[in-house]
């Protein structure tokens, strides 16, 4: 089982430097997103051609794009719909991962076969090319976008829980409860669900910062949540690559905060994986 919060935060913060790095980049990033209506000094889209391209400034902090819109709120506004589309797609992914590994690790048998030839199939295929199809067959747009991205990774990540449920189903307690008269559903959520979580919420914390970097490339291709709201794959996409050389601030602003937010959530994810394996710890 996992161990209470303040211990493996107190671990993070003597053991995993860099764990802990990521974590204070990703408490900016969710607090950022959340209060972008406050912390952002202008409007997202509130043109002023007066103010058209100008550099980074006390005024302008990363300057303004090709309407004299103020990207330091744009980026702001685009970090609230990164947290939006990263948490909802990534507790759908989560969720089809457990269902789909503890119904395959648990039963096993032609179950396990029938739910993993499934999940070969889908995996067989690119990621990226899936995505592009569905969602230009389906249209840009948020909902969209949440619900593929949810389905792509829920399906690849049961494999994981699948690992983790037939690792906990071999234990005796295990065998103990069921011999004890114990239904299934009873077996599955008071001793399969609690023991398989901290493979369960690392998971959950690598996947939010892979939808983030997806839903950025999507939205770089056109395909993703459509204009003008302020996507940072959007910004990179478009004015960004327009003006890349006459003004470097419109593709720098959004990629270096992407960059610093999925390495933030990946090291995090690293650490924490580390903090609740027991076979990851190591001795000391």
């Amino acid at each position: 089982m996992a161990a209470s919060s303040p211990g493996w935060l107190r671990r993070l913060f003597r053991d995993k430097k860099l764990g802990a790095i990521g974590l204070v980049i990703v408490l900016v990033f969710l607090f950022c997103g959340v209060f972008a209506d406050w912390l952002a000094p202008f409007g997202m889209n509130q043109i002023s051609p007066v103010n058209r391209l100008k550099p980074p400034s006390a005024q302008f902090w990363f300057g303004t794009d090709h309407l004299g819109r103020d990207m330091f709120s744009r980026v702001l506004y685009g970090a609230r719909l990164s947290v939006i589309i990263g948490l909802s797609a990534a507790s759908i992914a989560t969720f089809i991962s457990v269902t789909l590994g503890i119904v395959s690790g648990y039963f096993g048998g032609k179950v396990d076969m029938l739910v993993q030839r499934v999940v070969d199939a889908w995996m067989s295929f690119p990621e990226l090319i899936i995505l592009i199809a569905v969602v230009s067959v389906i249209g840009p747009g948020m909902p969209q976008i949440i619900g593929v991205l949810g389905l792509t990774f829920g399906i690849g990540g049961s494999r994981i829980i699948r690992g983790a449920v037939i690792s906990v189903r071999e234990n005796m307690y295990i065998h103990a409860t069921q011999s004890m008269g114990a239904g299934t559903l009873r077996v599955l959520l008071r001793h399969i669900l609690p023991n398989i979580m901290p493979p369960v919420l690392v998971l959950f914390s690598t996947r939010v910062g892979g939808v983030i970097l997806v839903e950025s490339g999507l939205s770089f291709l056109g395909l993703g949540v459509p204009p003008p709201a302020p996507t940072w794959g959007g910004m990179l996409s478009g004015a960004g690559r327009t003006y890349m050389y006459m003004a470097p601030w419109l593709a720098l602003a959004p990629g270096l905060c992407l960059t610093a937010v999925v390495y933030g959530i990946n090291v995090f994810g690293d650490a924490l994986r580390d903090l609740l394996d027991p076979r990851m710890r190591g001795s000391r």
